[in-house]
């Protein structure tokens, strides 16, 4: 139910001493009309629109692309909006004192299926909230715009930010059709694409061989600002790339400062009369969680140095990237793209970009010294950290360079507060069961990380909330042969293993890295780093990470790859994401587990080991165990006469 009408509370106030300046509320009700959730007590929906405005001169808001070139109010600051959206505790002394926002994942909400095991872009319903452990544990749940560029009239939150008038680029579209069709959008997954200034002088080129070759004018057209059409079809499994010519860029990095200074606000703002400024007295610190896109987003966050706000203090007290490998992305470029993550098959977008590790790290080919944490260090507002990959990272987001040397011949060190770990027999995202086929030439991997996930924020939390020490990093090391190249990989398994992802290093000319302008499109590329794969057991499953019980007490090989199905064109190349499951025989079963009450009893033990470890809750063991035998069961019915 609804305890105040969705009514506008919008104020203004030129004294806040935060960037933060208004927040008008549409809608504050009632959490499942009131339902108690442990000591947390009662939970409140807050729904509304952030105002934000910051002063260009500042030096925590230099490293915004072209802010300088943003239109200025008689103050002389920039102003933007974003959608924000609150599930907090009604009794905010109730809750754990932790706000925990998620960046959200091209305008959607992931975190309550993370780790509630269900969720919703606007979560309503019982089944919307799953078992609900973020609110048990007290969280303090927020999600704010950041993105620019999402469709209008959907649940997808976004940001509304001013642009950079008069200053004009090259665009670069690129798409890989898995089907044949006449049109493809310009757009990456459906997001706007720039507009095009100049559209005579649009090219469109198709990459054969290794080599971009143009496909005559006379061939396709410009369908509509946002399509492109070509009468005798893409190819699936084909790569494509349309250039164009665009103008007033959108000012990308202020979705960083709004994440930046929306929890700024919430930690530290005592003396405004904004809406939601009072929780400052309950809200001693924050977690930054994302995953995949996310995750490069904070992985950005970091680098560019936005985890000191406005005043030198520090914003996450923990941030948390999921499945982003060793990437970032364009979060803060002129004509900046968020939405684009490179396709292992395609040609090079700023996502695997040196440096990848936390420290400082030399790469003498392109003549650059840096680290992740050089300006977090510099400004002494290092957060604790975790990085989470699954084994897709590992074979196409070049998952080992956040923890090696970037020619793959040594281990390099972690950072004081940075934790690794590394989910074996994992694809990019929980799968499901009963597994799909999907555009892969195996059925998809159904391994579900989610268990994994709820224990570690647990253990996060409590790093940050209580100094004590999460659980020891797992992930794959040189010194222990856990890693290898694809020609090392044990062939025991019968599996026949794909080619593994190798980014290079690109030139996108040469303001690149001082300004964030690409001038070089496509960029020109040089040597490829050298990434590197867990090394596997004679059942092909992965060595040197965290195992789930159905991995430690396998019925099956759980990969991070999947080849191309040849309907989808381009067989044999890595499917963005997917992983694979190859069941065991049955004899094989057999030969291992005399039968189901066996094979349960281990899954049980290998649940509580977890637990034992702290990366698995006990409330998850008989989730674990189910799991267990429905897949005992389909295999069991598959195998019968």
């Amino acid at each position: 139910m609804f305890r105040h009408a969705a009514l506008a509370t919008l104020c203004l106030c030129s004294t806040a001493s935060a960037a933060v300046i208004g927040i008008e509320i549409s809608e504050r009700s009632d959490v499942l009309g009131g339902k108690s959730f442990g000591s947390s007590g009662r939970y409140e929906r807050v729904v509304g629109t952030v105002r934000f405005a910051v002063d260009p001169n500042l030096a925590a808001n230099r490293a915004i692309v072209d802010l300088a070139r943003a239109p200025r109010n008689r103050d002389g600051l920039v102003e933007f909006s974003a959608d924000l959206y609150v599930l907090k505790p009604v009794d905010s002394s109730k809750g754990n004192g932790t706000v925990l926002l998620e960046v959200v994942n091209r305008g959607r909400k992931l975190m309550l299926n993370s780790f509630n095991l269900a969720g919703s872009n606007d979560p309503r319903t019982a089944a919307d909230f799953g078992d609900a452990l973020l609110l048990e544990q007290g969280f303090t749940l927020v999600w704010v715009g950041w993105q620019f560029d999402l469709p209008k009239g959907s649940e997808l939150m976004r940001i509304e930010v001013p642009s950079a008038s008069g200053v004009t680029g090259i665009v670069r579209s690129e798409f890989i059709p898995v089907r044949r069709t006449n049109r493809m959008p310009l757009g990456d997954r459906g997001f706007l694409a720039y507009p095009q200034a100049k559209p005579d002088e649009a090219t469109l080129s198709i990459l054969d061989a290794g080599r971009l070759r143009p496909i005559p004018r006379s061939q396709w057209r410009l369908a509509s600002s946002q399509e492109i059409e070509m009468e005798t079809g893409f190819e699936p499994g084909k790569v494509y790339e349309a250039l164009y010519t665009s103008k007033d860029p959108p000012i990308v990095g202020l979705g960083l400062a709004a994440v930046r200074d929306i929890i700024s606000f919430l930690k530290y703002e005592r003396q405004s009369t904004i809406p939601l400024s009072d929780q400052s007295r309950f809200l001693k610190r924050a977690i930054g969680q994302g995953a995949s896109q996310s995750g490069r987003f904070l992985r950005t966050f970091l680098y560019d140095g936005f985890n000191a706000d406005e005043k030198g203090r520090k914003v996450f007290d923990g941030v948390w990237a999921h499945v982003a490998g060793g990437s970032r992305g364009s979060f803060n470029i002129r004509f900046g793209q968020p939405s684009r993550s490179g396709d292992p098959m395609g040609l090079q977008y700023p996502t695997r970009l040196f440096p990848f590790i936390d420290l400082e790290q030399r790469d003498d080919e392109i003549g650059i010294t840096s680290g992740l944490l050089v300006r977090s260090s510099r400004d002494k507002v290092v957060p604790k950290i975790f990085y989470t990959h699954t084994s897709w990272e590992y074979w196409g987001s070049a998952a080992s360079l956040t923890h090696t040397s970037h020619d793959g011949q040594s281990d390099a060190p972690l950072a004081r507060d940075t934790r690794i770990y590394f989910f074996a027999g994992t694809q990019h995202g929980s799968g499901v069961f009963p597994p799909v086929q999907g555009d892969g030439q195996h059925t998809l991997n159904p391994n579900d990380q989610r268990y994994l996930m709820r224990a570690l924020l647990v253990a996060l939390n409590e790093w940050i909330a209580t100094g004590k020490e999460p659980p020891p990093s797992r992930y794959p090391r040189l010194d222990k042969n856990q890693l290898t190249t694809e020609g090392g990989l044990r062939k025991e398994s019968g599996l026949a293993f794909p080619r593994v992802f190798q980014p290079l290093r690109a030139d996108y000319g040469e303001q690149f890295r001082s300004a964030g302008i690409i001038s070089m499109e496509p960029p020109k590329v040089g040597r490829p780093y050298t990434t590197l794969v867990p090394q596997v057991d004679a059942d092909g499953n992965e060595l040197g990470g965290i195992r789930s019980p159905e991995v430690e007490v396998a019925l099956g090989s759980y990969t991070g790859w999947n080849p191309r199905h040849p309907k989808a064109g381009a067989p044999g190349e890595l499917l963005l994401m997917m992983g694979s499951w190859f069941p065991f025989s049955a004899q094989k079963i057999a030969s291992r587990y005399p039968g189901r009450r066996h094979y349960l009893d281990r899954i049980r033990a290998a649940a509580q080991s977890l637990v034992r470890d702290r990366l698995m809750l006990e409330v998850d063991v008989a989730k674990a165990i189910e799991r267990g035998a429905a897949q005992w069961d389909y295999l069991a019915g598959k195998s019968a006469p």
